[in-house]
């Protein structure tokens, strides 16, 4: 009786794990790129003139043949356009870009910069389903896109990303470091192999079937010579923030690294710690902004 009672718990912690197995193999893009949340993402993105900024929407066309919705907010002449940094911005794994517009209007409206952001394939209104190497592709073309503009080309560009949107921006920059400026990354993972164990405890002895790994810490050791901030929330309860300590510690870049903290901030509401904005303001005054042009 004895033998039977343990082959049943034998065979339910094989069931579990092969249950876990495939949740992690088969659903891990449903996991990580969440674009049905909040509520309402994937059909309803807010328009820049709700916050006052220039209504310029562009619809770009990937290699792969996937339309993606993104805004272009120039400043306001193109002298002051051209002399302006551009931020090509990359959201988190969440929502849309319409949901960032509130600091796009900082950006834009307070700061001078121009702004570009998206929303990746599958998410907001945009065409297609989210992975890796799509979301690769979309933001490889919308930094085509900026160097084909008869404006944005000549201006000094920087890549800003958010979480998931830190890993994308580091994927990018480190193929095409020549033509940025400077590189921010916010509350970003070392990888998604690496941050599995903080999130889905149970699934921490699985994370080789991790086929989506966004693997930032090698990344970004091909970064060697622009500068990076690195902004952190010290009670980031997805990400900890250990991650973006080790990725500080990691860069390779002969550029600045800067590191700016925000004691208590959380994962998602980071910009708005006390001294956010005047940190990157900070950082691209000092790194970016040529006041000879």
């Amino acid at each position: 009786m004895v033998v039977v009672y343990i082959l049943y718990l034998v065979y339910f912690a094989i069931a579990i794990t092969l249950a876990l197995s495939i949740l992690l193999y088969v659903y891990q893009c449903d996991l990580l790129y969440a674009a049905g949340f909040p509520t309402g993402s994937r059909s309803v993105v807010a328009k820049p003139s709700q916050y006052g900024l220039p209504d310029k929407e562009e619809i770009l066309v990937t290699k792969d043949g996937v339309k993606l919705r993104s805004y272009v907010l120039i400043q306001r002449g193109d002298d002051v356009a051209i002399q302006s940094p551009t931020l090509l911005c990359f959201h988190a794994h969440t929502g849309n870009m319409g949901h960032r517009l509130p600091i796009a209007q900082v950006f834009f409206k307070k700061l001078g910069y121009n702004v570009v952001m998206l929303s990746y394939r599958g998410y907001g209104l945009s065409e297609g389903n989210p992975n890796e190497k799509g979301l690769q592709i979309d933001a490889q073309t919308v930094l085509d896109y900026v160097l084909r503009h008869p404006i944005l080309r000549h201006t000094k560009l920087v890549a800003y990303g958010q979480s998931l949107g830190g890993a994308v921006a580091i994927n990018l920059v480190s193929k095409n470091e020549e033509k940025f400026q400077a590189l921010m990354i916010e509350n970003t993972f070392l990888s998604v192999p690496l941050l599995i164990p903080h999130i889905f405890p149970a699934l921490r002895h699985l994370v080789y079937l991790c086929h989506q790994t966004w693997r930032s810490y090698k990344s970004i050791r091909y970064i060697r010579h622009i500068p990076i901030l690195f902004l952190s929330s010290l009670k980031d309860e997805i990400v900890p923030p250990q991650h973006m300590a080790k990725l500080y510690k990691i860069s390779q870049t002969g550029g600045i690294k800067v590191w700016r903290d925000f004691e208590n901030g959380t994962h998602n509401d980071t910009c708005m710690q006390t001294g956010y904005f005047e940190s990157i303001a900070e950082f691209i005054r000092d790194n970016v902004w040529d006041y000879s042009d």
